[in-house]
């Protein structure tokens, strides 16, 4: 197959967070071939991400052929190589994302079989899915036997917020369940020593984003404090190359790379087999959609994949048909060619 086009948008979402996602959220990419065939992917960089992949990246693929996953290898060595200048995290290695799943997409429909198939032989059937956000009880009543809530620090107040917050999981959840933290940054080493004190009886199983992303110093040394809280993390950082600086330092416990913004599943191998020699499980971030959830199956990641189902009252963007949903707490791609999803027509440009 000849690559004809290479195209990146950005949807019409109507219900994202106001925050900083409101323009920099995901980004769809589609490439199209002489085949007849497209592939879709879904990346990460917003608006900002649009150009790397409509001025840049779609000069150098225009024209190239693909047929394999090692094409695909070989095309995101040149994408990598081609945008060092300015890429090597951040922006560039979100759009390289996008293009990556969908040519993995591509090959897929173009062989007939699902991405996990291409990946290789499937290790797991159903994924123990976790919920991420506030609304525990629903979860529970859902059928999530996992659940992940925020916790942002402003405030010595937040050692009292957090406890109410484990304790609100906890009873909600049940005793067997697993319960983790998403810090986003905001704590320091000190209130991670602590809270992992004051949350003692409640039994977290992780500590996310503790630290920003640089301090591999800093999350290094507050793994052997907080156990048996792990100490995770891995969602900011990009693709293989970054990850080795993470094994180096043994900053992590548990990696979490996105794989819609650390390379896409080509990167995301290559880190879950640098994970693999390294002896540190691997939990996507958001891997309960289909991106991530073809690579959980067929690899050695952990059997858990984060669902971010919003409140029972919330309304959320139906950018893809198709997607699998998690019933009584498990979730499992299906066998269509490709990712096995079709876009929404209605919410793209």
């Amino acid at each position: 197959m000849k690559i004809t086009s290479l195209q990146a948008f950005y949807p019409k979402y109507q219900h994202v967070v106001p925050s900083w996602r409101t323009h920099f959220w995901q980004i769809v990419v589609r490439v199209d071939t002489d085949s007849g065939i497209s592939g879709y992917g879904l990346g990460g960089g917003g608006v900002a991400a649009l150009e790397v992949v409509n001025r840049d990246f779609s000069e150098l693929l225009v024209d190239r052929e693909v047929e394999s996953i090692e094409d695909i290898s070989e095309i995101w060595d040149d994408l990598y190589f081609h945008s060092i200048p300015y890429g090597r995290k951040g922006l560039a290695i979100m759009a390289i994302s996008g293009v990556d799943l969908a040519l993995w997409d591509l090959v897929g429909k173009a062989e007939n079989v699902p991405v996990h198939s291409l990946i290789g032989s499937r290790k797991k059937s159903d994924v123990r899915a976790y919920a991420t956000g506030i609304d525990s009880e629903w979860y529970s009543e859902s059928g999530y036997t996992a659940h992940k809530f925020p916790h942002r620090w402003e405030s010595e107040s937040d050692y009292d917020s957090a406890v109410a917050r484990a304790e609100t999981a906890r009873k909600a959840m049940g005793p067997n369940s697993l319960l983790m933290i998403d810090t986003y940054m905001t704590w320091n080493s000190d209130v991670t020593k602590n809270m992992s004190c004051n949350l003692e009886e409640y039994e977290i199983y992780w500590f996310e984003d503790v630290l920003t992303p640089d301090d591999l110093e800093g999350q290094s040394k507050l793994r052997e404090i907080v156990k048996p809280i792990l100490i995770s993390g891995g969602e900011h950082e990009f693709t293989h190359y970054g990850f080795r600086e993470i094994a180096r330092s043994e900053a992590l416990d548990l990696w979490q790379p996105d794989i819609t913004w650390c390379g896409g599943i080509t990167a995301g191998l290559k880190i879950i087999d640098l994970a693999e020699r390294e002896g540190i499980p691997v939990v996507p971030h958001r891997g309960g959609e289909v991106w991530g959830l073809h690579l959980i199956v067929s690899s050695s990641c952990e059997n858990l994949a984060e669902i971010l189902p919003g409140t029972k009252e919330s309304i959320q963007d139906d950018l893809w048909f198709g997607e699998p949903q998690a019933k009584e707490g498990l979730i499992s791609p299906t066998d269509e060619p490709g990712f096995g999803v079709t876009i929404n027509e209605r919410l793209m440009p």
